[in-house]
C-alpha cells in the first residue's frame, strides 16, 4: 500500500486550488484504465511532471517518472521521490539501472513518464526526441502515450525565477496511444511520437486563453508565436557547439 504518493497528491491538489491555477486537461480518456504505458511529453518547465502526472491521476493512474539522480541528493526530495517510486537516472555511471527499473515497472503494468527531449527546451519548441522512450516501450511491449503541456514554463523554468502569480492557465493534452511492435524502427517510432507531441502542443497553444501582460512578458512565447524565447536553431547551435552537425540532418 502506498502512503507517500497519496499525501503528495493532496498537497498538489491543495496548491493548485490555492494558486487558483486554471488547469485544463484534454484527452484524459486516452490514458489506459489499466496496463502499462509510457507517457511521453514535451518539456518546457520544471513542474511538467506534476501536471502531466495529475492528468493521469484524474483517471486513477499514478505515473513513475524517470528523473535526474541529482534530485535525490536532497534528503527530503530524495525520500519523497523514493516514496513515490520515481526512478533516478545516473547518466554518468549506470543509466542502464534506470532503464531496467523502468522496464520492470512497465512489465508490472505501471505507467512510466519520460521526456524524450531529455531536457527543457529553451525555445519552448520541441527538440528532436531521443530514442530511449521508444526503445523502452518497445522492449516492454507497452504503448507510447504522447502528451503536451503548456503554461508550466510561466511558473518555473530554466533560467527564470519562480513565478508566484495566481490564476495562471495550464493545459495538458493527452493523445491516443501509439502501439509498439518488436520489429519497429525506434528512430521512426520516436519521430512519430514527437510528431504527435507537436500536434498536441499546437492544439494546446490554440486553446490557451491568456496573453503576455506586456512586451517584457513575452519571454514565455516561442519566437514563431511572437515571443522573445530564443529561436530553435539558435538553441541547437548553442547546445551543439561550433562545427558540430545538426542531428536532424543525420
Amino acid at each position: 500500500m502506498e502512503f507517500v504518493y497519496p499525501a503528495i497528491e493532496a498537497v498538489v491538489v491543495g496548491a493548485i486550488k490555492t494558486m487558483g491555477y486554471n488547469l485544463r486537461i484534454f484527452g484524459k480518456e486516452n490514458i489506459p484504465a489499466s496496463g502499462p504505458a509510457l507517457l511521453a511529453s514535451n518539456h518546457v518547465g520544471y513542474l511538467d511532471f506534476v501536471f502531466t502526472g495529475y492528468a493521469a491521476l484524474k483517471q486513477g493512474r499514478r505515473v513513475r517518472f524517470l528523473a535526474k539522480k541529482e534530485i535525490w541528493n536532497n534528503k527530503v526530495a530524495g525520500s519523497l521521490m523514493n516514496g513515490m517510486h520515481h526512478i533516478p537516472v545516473d547518466r554518468s555511471k549506470d543509466p542502464q539501472a534506470a532503464y531496467q527499473a523502468a522496464h520492470d515497472a512497465l512489465v508490472r503494468g505501471e505507467i512510466i513518464g519520460m521526456f524524450p527531449e531529455s531536457t527543457i527546451s529553451p525555445s519552448f519548441v520541441p527538440r528532436r526526441g531521443k530514442t530511449g522512450s521508444a526503445r523502452l516501450a518497445q522492449a516492454a511491449g507497452a504503448p507510447l502515450l504522447p502528451a503536451a503541456v503548456w503554461g508550466t514554463q510561466r511558473i518555473l523554468t530554466k533560467g527564470r525565477p519562480r513565478n508566484l502569480q495566481r490564476k495562471l492557465e495550464i493545459i495538458v493534452n493527452i493523445g491516443a496511444p501509439i502501439p509498439t511492435h518488436e520489429n519497429d524502427d525506434v528512430r521512426a517510432l520516436t519521430d512519430e511520437l514527437m510528431s504527435q507531441i507537436e500536434i498536441l502542443l499546437k492544439h494546446a497553444q490554440e486553446r490557451y486563453g491568456q496573453e503576455p501582460a506586456d512586451d517584457s512578458d513575452r519571454w514565455w512565447l516561442p519566437a514563431h508565436m511572437g515571443g522573445t524565447a530564443p529561436r530553435p536553431e539558435d538553441v541547437e547551435h548553442k547546445l551543439r557547439g561550433p562545427g558540430k552537425p545538426d542531428p536532424k540532418e543525420s
